[in-house]
């Protein structure tokens, strides 16, 4: 990744990553597919980064219409889905769509749903053009190689009030700091290289950018998007190798810490940046 940017990743690359090992596919250890399956999943998800609903909103969507881009195994999509709106959702991964398709049944949810397979940088090309109520796509556009060409697509799907909620990584945050003393031993020059190796549960994510609260705020207005908000969102505090054999068991460091200090933490250096924006 060093001797190349972000912009010479192609799609396909992207895609063959996501397809290897789709997010959070590993949530669980029963059979993929089953109802336990997909009740752990969604269980760990929220357990662990509990700042997803409240952001999503889900039952506020009752009725409406709901645009997700890159809606991964379908954990967030089906919630929109359960709490009454009218989901068309699409992802890069062809084998993470088979898995939210098949969670979509087993929820017996499917009528509400529409699923896409396709890049959300050619998303015209993929989805019909028309009015949504909300677009919504959580850790996503900082994975392809033009997040800026997605946002402008996402004008097809607009009108006046349509709102957008989106989450990107901080680049200021303590998972940064974190990647780049454990795994860059400080080498700060090497920091783009670290943060899209050692983003995601499994190494090597070809593109991963983060950002700034006011370079979020730019992207997004030039996008013609006005903000509303932008909160700074979640610290893991466990130590890894008891979360990968699914305990839960805090770093010495946050163990101790009191839990209105951590959220204070969190909302200076949290690792997702969410922003509410709405379409102008």
């Amino acid at each position: 990744m060093s001797t190349r940017t972000f912009e010479q990743v192609s799609i396909d690359q992207v895609q063959a990553y996501w397809d290897h090992r789709p997010c959070n596919i590993r949530h669980s250890t029963k059979p993929i597919g089953t109802r336990e399956y997909f009740d752990d999943v969604e269980g760990r998800k929220y357990f662990i980064e509990p700042h997803i609903p409240r952001f999503a909103e889900f039952p506020r969507w009752r009725e409406k219409r709901v645009l997700e881009v890159g809606c991964g195994i379908g954990t967030d999509t089906i919630n929109f889905a359960r709490q009454g709106a009218s989901v068309t959702a699409m992802d890069l991964s062809e084998k993470s769509l088979e898995i939210a398709r098949k969670r979509s049944e087993v929820y017996d949810v499917g009528e509400r749903i529409r699923f896409f397979q396709g890049s959300a940088e050619q998303l015209e090309q993929v989805v019909l053009p028309e009015p949504f109520d909300l677009i919504y796509s959580f850790g996503v556009i900082h994975h392809t190689p033009h997040p800026d060409r997605v946002l402008a697509q996402l004008r097809n799907y607009v009108r006046p009030g349509t709102t957008l909620k989106v989450m990107v990584y901080h680049k200021y945050s303590w998972k940064v700091f974190w990647i780049l003393m454990t795994y860059g031993k400080g080498q700060f020059w090497r920091l783009k290289e670290l943060v899209a190796r050692y983003s995601e549960a499994e190494t090597g994510c070809p593109v991963t950018y983060s950002y700034s609260r006011s370079e979020l705020r730019d992207l997004m207005e030039r996008s013609g998007f006005r903000v509303k908000q932008i909160r700074a969102e979640h610290i893991f505090p466990y130590r890894i190798s008891d979360y990968v054999q699914y305990r839960y068991i805090k770093k010495w460091y946050f163990r101790w810490m009191p839990e209105p200090l951590f959220h204070a933490l969190e909302m200076l250096l949290g690792w997702h940046l969410c922003v509410t924006a709405e379409a102008t």
